[in-house]
């Protein structure tokens, strides 16, 4: 048994919120630790958005893994740079949708 549950990072669009939310929780009841986005309930600003892109990284270093919520296969911009960031940093990747990813909606 391992001396702590394993720390998943959730990555995903903003759109995918709900999604996003039900990963976390099947994960949590799962055992496992979730680092996952900050969400907020209205607009943000440049500089906020680039505070929590910079915060979501440096959740990614904390991660064991990342899994990317991406129903029918999408990745946004911000998703993508968390996937490449991940990928340079050795974590393992996994996605909710693991058919071919896709940019445009």
């Amino acid at each position: 048994m391992p001396d702590r549950p394993e720390i998943v990072c959730i990555c995903g669009s903003t759109r995918f919120l709900d999604e996003r939310r039900a990963a976390n929780r099947d994960l949590t009841f799962a055992g496992v630790i979730v680092v996952a986005p900050g969400e907020a309930d209205e607009l943000i600003t440049d500089e906020q958005k680039i505070a929590l892109d910079a915060l979501h990284l440096r959740k990614i270093d904390l991660a064991d893994r990342v899994l990317v919520v991406n129903p029918g296969g999408y990745i946004g911009e911000s998703t993508g740079r968390e996937i490449a960031y991940a990928r340079a940093a050795g974590k393992p990747i996994s996605f909710t949708d693991p058919g071919p990813l896709r940019r445009d909606e």
